[in-house]
């Protein structure tokens, strides 16, 4: 991934590459496609926001599922 003007820091470095896969593949499910050079500074904020917030969905179904106990 370019970085550009990142500042945002993972709490967990180690999480980096798994991030990375991680909005790649919420971007493909909802139809965004992935620049080749890992820069989306290109692409709108509406594209980027989107990515971001079902990213942060899915994340949160997930950890609710964990804590409830039940698998999807």
């Amino acid at each position: 991934m370019a970085l550009g003007q990142k500042t945002n820091k993972l709490v967990v470095p180690e999480a980096s590459a798994a991030m990375e896969q991680f909005k790649e593949e919420v971007a493909k499910e909802i139809g965004i496609q992935t620049p080749a050079d890992g820069y989306y500074g290109n692409y709108s904020s509406r594209d980027c926001g989107a990515i971001g917030g079902h990213m942060v969905r899915k994340m949160i179904d997930d950890y609710e599922r964990r804590i409830s106990g039940t698998t999807k």
